[in-house]
């Protein structure tokens, strides 16, 4: 693989394990300043509306200018929401309760914006800097990659800040920041624009092409909406801080592993699926992967017991790299040079409406019928969603990687 290809995966590293920690962060000291339920499900909405609102333009930003300057523009905003949490978190500040949530919710306002960037920025720099025939494996290692930062940020976060405090830790989530422009600012193959900016086609026509291409495309659409509708219902990421606090009552630190707990699932699928890739019957082993995603969300729906918790969290995770790997390396191989930043807009979107308003939902839930009734209901509609794809969406079923490869070589 090329040497700015892992330059680029350090620098990713760094920005998502940061951002990891600013989450748990967060999301803890919502829960400690505030004690509701439904503002953890707002500070999710509150990242996901811009990033959400901004996808489209977005990607039609990146697909029109040079995406590496982009991606440092991206790098500086979190720096600037991780800043914003450091002076918010701070305990002699003399900024009051109201105040304080204020600041929280701008640093998650913050992430949503760099994030509605980050998505087509990285899906552009990729194949700029990687041949053709690499992607699917570049797909696998970026995928283990970014879920060993999202193993080890979320229990840095809940472990440090248990530690050295809040602020401390939030100071930290800041300097690994700069670490990743550090390592960004070391790439030397900087990829061109994917389109020229003097194209006579119409404003609102070049916007929602790529939204065309997924809407119309038959493994795109029905592989992102399985994503997304599967972990729209079935993520329980906004209810760890309950869980943590009343359910299983292990703290932050324990938060902080739950946390944790699905990314060492998802890396250590992904590791193998670097050795071991899936092409072949792709499409089912996806279908299968989102069915044991729902079971596994069931299991720590009713689970009173700490170790069973944290083990059926992982396997949500492990059966979830799945289909990030098989999603990543389709969307890699369909896509056209000058739709990539669009497209891959689109599968922000996506992602976007499964995680943000996912907690969101979640938050809506707890408050409503609990935590317990909430990740049920999730695990539940996961395994009805899956059932729905896999009988109505043939082109899903029968997806096979290396064919996608073929047919876009050709």
């Amino acid at each position: 693989m090329p040497i700015n290809f892992y330059k680029l995966i350090v620098s990713r590293f760094l920005y998502v394990f940061a951002m990891q920690m600013q989450t748990v962060i967060l999301g803890w000291q919502m829960y400690v300043l505030s004690g509701s339920a439904y503002l953890l499900g707002f500070v999710g909405l509150a990242e996901a509306v811009p990033a959400l609102g901004l996808a489209l333009f977005a990607g039609y930003y990146v697909d029109h200018r040079k995406p590496l300057p982009i991606y440092f523009g991206i790098l500086f905003l979190s720096f600037f929401s991780a800043c914003q949490m450091f002076l918010a978190e701070g305990e002699d500040n003399g900024l009051s309760l109201h105040l304080k949530i204020g600041a929280l919710f701008l640093s998650s306002i913050c992430t949503g914006i760099a994030r509605a960037f980050a998505h087509p920025t990285i899906y552009t720099l990729v194949p700029g800097i990687v041949p053709r025939d690499k992607l699917p494996k570049a797909a696998a290692i970026s995928a283990s990659t970014m879920q060993v930062a999202r193993i080890s940020g979320p229990a840095a976060g809940g472990l440090l800040f248990g530690v050295i405090g809040i602020s401390n830790t939030a100071a930290l989530v800041a300097g690994a920041l700069v670490l990743s422009m550090i390592a960004a600012y070391t790439i030397t193959l900087s990829p061109p624009a994917a389109e020229n900016l003097t194209s006579t086609e119409a404003f609102k026509d070049r916007l929602m092409a790529g939204a065309k291409y997924v809407f119309r495309h038959p493994i795109l659409f029905p592989a992102l909406t399985l994503d997304m509708v599967s972990v729209f219902m079935g993520g329980v990421t906004a209810l760890l801080p309950i869980y943590a606090s009343d359910i299983l009552m292990v703290g932050a630190n324990g938060m902080g592993l739950l946390r944790s707990a699905p990314a060492v699932g998802a890396a250590v699928v992904g590791m193998l699926l670097i050795f071991l890739p899936l092409k072949k019957n792709a499409g089912r082993f996806l279908l299968l992967a989102v069915a044991g995603f729902g079971c596994s969300i069931l299991v720590f729906a009713f689970s009173t017991n700490f170790i069973l918790s944290l083990i059926a969290l992982a396997f949500s995770g492990a059966f979830d790299s799945v289909s990030v790997v098989v999603r990543s390396s389709a969307i890699q191989l369909c896509s056209p040079d000058g739709l990539r930043g669009r497209i891959s807009s689109v599968n922000s979107m996506f992602i976007g409406s499964s995680n943000e308003l996912g907690e969101f939902e979640s938050g809506m839930l707890a408050g409503m019928f609990g935590a317990v009734s909430a990740a049920c209901i999730g695990g539940i509609a996961c395994l009805m969603t899956v059932t729905y794809m896999t009988l109505y969406f043939p082109h899903l079923r029968r997806l096979d990687i290396s064919t996608l490869k073929q047919d876009n070589s050709d």
